[in-house]
């Protein structure tokens, strides 16, 4: 058991307001920008900002899926993301930097795998999620400076 982490960073152009307003809209942007891993994706309920719930089923790989239920908490500078289903929780958090902004997400969660398979997990889980956060990340920002 241990927690595990995984985090990108993107510069983009764009403000820190836009960037937020970008990532807490759930029904246009959101759905937009999710690389090819986020399937099934549905808003629950709100739909922009505080509040919202989402759904979808992260496919990490072509065996391991992740059920996600994840409920929105927005401050002006962060937003965070809390699944119902498990201990996953996914922030990002927005800072201005120069003429622009960064945006760093980080997603953890706890393992209760034992052995090799937690082993497997602290190993390679993080460096795969990084793939999907990086592609996101690239997503917004190519959304949001276009």
């Amino acid at each position: 058991m241990g927690q595990i982490s995984a985090s990108q960073t993107v510069e983009v152009a764009a403000s820190p307001d836009a960037v937020i307003a970008a990532l807490a809209d759930y029904v246009e942007v959101r759905p937009a920008i999710l690389p090819e891993q986020y399937r099934d994706y549905s808003v629950v309920s709100g739909g922009n900002g505080d509040g919202t719930v989402v759904h979808w089923i992260l496919q990490a790989t072509s065996k391991r899926q992740r059920d996600v239920q994840a409920t929105a908490s927005v401050t002006p500078d962060t937003i965070t993301e809390t699944d119902a289903n498990s201990t996953l929780v996914t922030t990002y958090q927005v800072a201005a930097a120069g003429s622009g902004a960064t945006v760093t997400t980080t997603t953890t969660w706890t393992s209760n795998a034992s052995g090799i398979g937690g082993f497997f997990e602290k190993t390679f889980a993080p460096k795969g999620l990084n793939r999907i956060q990086a592609q996101l990340l690239a997503n917004l920002k190519a959304r949001v400076e276009g």
